[in-house]
């Protein structure tokens, strides 16, 4: 902002101090005469102020922030806040003296026209997406008619989005519940995986234990064929050798059924042709069950 000065001497405004930060207009009976460079400078003859005076404006970048409320696509409210940093062209000092009255009313005038513009044709998520575009529309609109009254705009930046704090504390539960969502999902898949990966294992296990039995039950045939065939040069039929596997399996059950804690008393028959006759009963058996069934086809 600008500002009137004094000068060094106390009886007038003949010489003056003018600051590196500063520009300086020296005016005559009003008029403005010249700029003055940074330094000690002697204007002229001046009886108490009355005919030179000065006028100042600072050099620096100076900063404003403008809070702007606007209304987004999806008709939610919200609050902008603009920074723009501005700064006087040394060629046209003249006319950010003289030509402006307030340059910050100015810009926000500016900034406040921008963001109403574009906002509306946004929703609130893009909004946050596009603070860029609406700092480089900002700067665009500024630079172009702060030009005419002697300032530069050095940077039009968009620092914050606020909408009101209703809408943000649903924003917030709508993504908690959309990262509940996604965490169940995972825990349903991540169990899922679990399931079939336990029912594969099973698969397997069944698989080789299955391939365990089968080359016992082959060990166990092969076993009773060598030693009743040993030395004898006989050879056993698939009838005989099915039949001795049906006898070991039936001792065998046997002997597991009377080694279990909880098992009942098994009678067996006991005369001197009932060992020879166990393979005879089995097989009628297993053809006695098979029967019911060949029936019900």
């Amino acid at each position: 902002m600008q500002q009137s000065e004094r000068g060094c001497l106390p009886c007038g405004n003949c010489m003056v101090t003018v600051p590196q930060d500063k520009y300086f207009a020296v005016e005559k009976f009003g008029k403005f005469s010249h700029m003055l460079k940074p330094g000690l400078a002697t204007v002229g003859f001046d009886c108490c102020g009355a005919c030179i005076s000065f006028r100042s404006i600072t050099s620096r970048t100076e900063q404003n922030m403008v809070s702007v409320s606007t209304k987004t696509k999806d008709n939610v409210f919200v609050h902008v806040k603009v920074a723009v940093q501005q700064s006087v062209m040394p060629e046209f000092t003249e006319l950010a003296m003289y030509k402006l009255d307030n340059v910050h009313e100015q810009i926000e005038s500016y900034v406040a026209d921008v963001v109403r513009s574009f906002i509306p044709q946004m929703t609130l998520d893009e909004a946050f997406e596009k603070k860029d575009d609406i700092s480089d529309a900002v700067q665009k609109k500024l630079a172009a008619e702060m030009a005419n009254y002697g300032f530069a705009i050095n940077k039009a930046l968009v620092t914050e989005v606020s909408p009101n704090a209703e809408v943000v504390a649903s924003m917030n539960e709508i993504n908690k519940q959309k990262r509940l969502r996604d965490a169940s999902q995972m825990a349903a898949e991540a169990e899922k995986i679990k399931v079939v990966k336990a029912a594969e294992a099973a698969a397997d296990a069944a698989q080789l234990q299955g391939e365990g039995i089968a080359r016992q039950r082959r060990a166990i045939i092969d076993g009773l064929r060598d030693s009743i065939t040993h030395g004898s040069g006989e050879s056993l039929s698939t009838e005989k050798i099915s039949e001795l596997l049906l006898i070991t399996q039936y001792f065998e059950t046997l002997r597991d059924v009377a080694a279990h804690n909880r098992s009942s008393t098994v009678f067996l028959p006991s005369g001197p042709g009932a060992v020879g006759d166990v393979s005879s009963q089995i097989r009628n058996g297993m053809l006695t069950g098979a029967a019911p069934g060949q029936h019900a086809m």
